[in-house]
């Protein structure tokens, strides 16, 4: 009967903590639940899965390989990329799958960092408050709801996985403990290099919550931490050099780059207390010395004031010293990009500060206790704040077009969001409403090679080849190694009938990027224009072979093999690409071509129709659909058609001539 009091409490704060984790769990995918049915956005997500061929591809020893030797988009995240082959492996380019990853890896973070709090300090609420504020404070956002940033997700839970490991082990130090941390670390730190900073963050927690006394093993047990980082921050300098990421001195000094942290540092701050008009990207734009100096003046003296606080409220100075050194590797000095700041930039760092805070109020209600109700008022409504901005900013990442759109609402010559724009509305094949945005963009910055290069591109599918061409030179002209610049060009060139010009370009992009489908495609399209139908027909296959989805390249591949008289391989190509973009009016009029010269007239004149009703100004199906109904003896319906064809397009000869011998008939 004596041990039942005893056991009383310690189940009391067992439910207490399980109760707590059921609610992080249910709140954060409460809020998130609506990425299922989002789309990947066409900021970095092709980079990362939608157009990169080994994510695509079978999950073998030559995926993993390139995992761990790949130093594409400037970044060596071999875990990560592994993640994103695994999805694509399990879920295909369902989007929705591969955002929920990204919000289970959030959850599970979650609950790593309030069981790490609840077990170094033993209190609950102020453990709770600094998860939930993690899992749901509208910053956060970007991390989770991005499925390029599954980086961010995945390392954030390999960190707080070494933190409690390290916990584990500092309360019963043994060497298996330990390898377990140095493990952690290690995958965190294959996942996203920004983990260089928790050896840092370990001693803070020595300090508090875990008040371990000074000793010189303190400091040696971190040294192996330490030289991963070391390791981990090198490698990933060079990748992000030779990536062309890494902004040279000359080109932003170290004076600019330091005014930027500081005033970066208290902005994030600003914009926790006020999580509103978040974008994707935030321009750099030019400091007045004012704020710089102000925001100096607050960060030194807040620093100062956190050293002088050291003893007596050492989680102030944990926190603040925590949110200070992980931010060090994104904060500007070493500038990667051109943006100003990123909101998933705050990911880990802020922790530091809801620590401080959750604590801070903590002791102000014990001190003062007539305070307790408001400070729990205040924090129930900062919960409910950041729940309902995060139930609302995570809709922006519905779309490309969703999240650009608001990007360029809530900043000013925000020209990344502009292109992201344009790009999304080309991908809707909204060309005239894509152009202005890509000028848009270049009126703001006109050494943007991206946007010169999708203008080009628009102007090209426009019909507008010669006002592509200089827009891509110039483009080459600033980034000599994109392919994308290259392969349009080969395609302006060839629509000119600069057969070998084209084909020297697209030789030089598939030098520069082997596994470039659309760059095979359009030199199997060149090959042929020259003749050279054999190596065209293996430039179209490999481009299929590469990329088995690539509906153009099935279209093209069976125009191609049409004109050499293969019409029943020509037809599976077409059905093929039929299956893969049912709204493409040209693949329906090929395929409906193809049956026709197989005789099959009532297959040939669904697809013109299906076609017409995509496309109802199409002259050539409405010609084709002409001929198949004056085969068929349906001559009143054939000369409505033909003489619709002449309408929307009088120099249709072929049209005209079948419309004049059907009406003498």
């Amino acid at each position: 009967m004596s041990a039942e009091p005893l056991m009383r409490p310690h189940s009391s704060a067992a439910r207490q903590s399980a109760y707590t984790y059921l609610f992080l769990l249910l709140a954060t995918l409460a809020a998130y639940v609506q990425v299922f049915q989002f789309d990947f956005v066409n900021y970095d997500d092709p980079d990362y899965v939608t157009e990169n061929v080994h994510v695509r591809g079978a999950f073998t020893s030559e995926s993993v390989r390139w995992a761990f030797t790949s130093g594409d988009d400037a970044n060596w995240l071999p875990l990560t990329r592994l993640s994103h082959i695994l999805d694509a492996q399990l879920f295909g380019l369902r989007a929705g799958f591969h955002h929920l990853t990204n919000v289970l890896l959030h959850v599970l973070s979650t609950l790593l960092l309030f069981a790490t709090l609840r077990r170094t300090t033993k209190t609950l609420w102020p453990s709770a408050l600094v998860a939930f504020l993690f899992a749901l404070h509208p910053l956060h956002v970007e991390s989770v709801a991005w499925i390029a940033e599954r980086k961010d997700v995945l390392s954030a839970f390999f960190w707080f996985a070494t933190l409690l490991s390290y916990v584990h082990y500092v309360e019963k130090p043994a060497p298996g403990r330990y390898w377990l941390v140095l493990a952690a670390f290690g995958l965190g730190a294959m996942s996203k290099p920004m983990i260089v900073t928790l050896p840092f963050v370990l001693l803070l927690l020595d300090v508090w919550p875990l008040r371990r006394k000074p000793s010189a093993r303190i400091l040696f047990e971190k040294v192996p931490l330490f030289v991963m980082s070391a390791a981990s921050s090198l490698v990933t300098y060079f990748v992000q050099q030779r990536g062309g990421a890494v902004i040279p001195l000359d080109a932003l000094p170290v004076a600019t780059r330091v005014s930027n942290a500081f005033v970066s540092y208290i902005a994030y701050l600003g914009q926790m207390l006020w999580p509103v008009r978040l974008a994707a990207f935030y321009p750099l734009v030019d400091i007045p010395a004012w704020q710089v100096a102000t925001a100096a003046v607050a960060v030194l003296g807040v620093s100062f004031l956190a050293v002088r606080l050291l003893r007596s409220h050492p989680y102030f100075a944990v926190g603040w010293f925590w949110y200070l050194g992980t931010l060090v590797p994104v904060i500007g000095l070493v500038q990667v990009g051109t943006q100003s700041r990123a909101d998933r930039y705050t990911y880990i760092p802020l922790v530091g500060i809801f620590i401080a805070i959750a604590w801070g109020a903590a002791e102000i209600s014990r001190r003062w206790p007539k305070t307790k109700p408001v400070l729990i008022s205040m924090c129930a409504l900062a919960c409910v704040a950041c729940f309902t901005l995060t139930l609302f900013q995570v809709r922006n990442w519905k779309n490309s077009q969703a999240l650009f759109e608001h990007a360029i609402r809530v900043t000013s010559g925000n020209y990344v969001a502009y292109n992201g724009l344009g790009h999304a509305l080309r991908q809707q094949d909204r060309l005239q409403d894509a152009a202005p945005n890509f000028e848009q963009a270049l009126s703001i910055r006109p050494n943007y090679p991206e946007a010169h290069i999708n203008l080009g591109e628009v102007l090209l599918l426009q019909g507008r080849p010669e006002d592509a061409i200089p827009h891509l030179l110039i483009a080459l002209g600033m980034k000599p190694d994109s392919t994308e610049a290259r392969v349009n060009l080969g395609a302006a060139l060839n629509k000119l009938g600069r057969h070998t010009e084209s084909i020297a370009q697209y030789r030089e992009a598939l030098r520069l990027q082997p596994n470039d489908a659309v760059a095979h495609n359009g030199l199997g399209g060149a090959l042929a224009d020259v003749g050279q139908t054999s190596e065209a027909l293996q430039e179209m296959i490999e481009a299929i072979r590469i990329k088995p989805g690539y509906a153009d390249a099935h279209n093209a591949l069976g125009i191609l093999l049409g004109t050499l008289g293969r019409t029943d391989e020509a037809v599976v190509q077409f059905t093929e690409a039929v299956r893969l973009q049912p709204a493409d009016s040209e693949a329906r009029y090929n395929l409906g071509t193809a049956f026709g010269a197989q005789g099959r007239l009532t297959e040939a004149m669904d697809q013109f129709n299906i076609a017409l009703r995509l496309n109802p100004s199409y002259a050539n199906a409405r010609l084709n659909l002409g001929k198949a109904l004056a085969n068929a003896g349906r001559m009143d319906e054939a000369i409505a058609q033909l003489s619709e064809a002449v309408r929307l397009d009088p120099n249709l000869t072929e049209a005209r001539e079948a419309l004049k011998y059907l009406r003498k008939q």
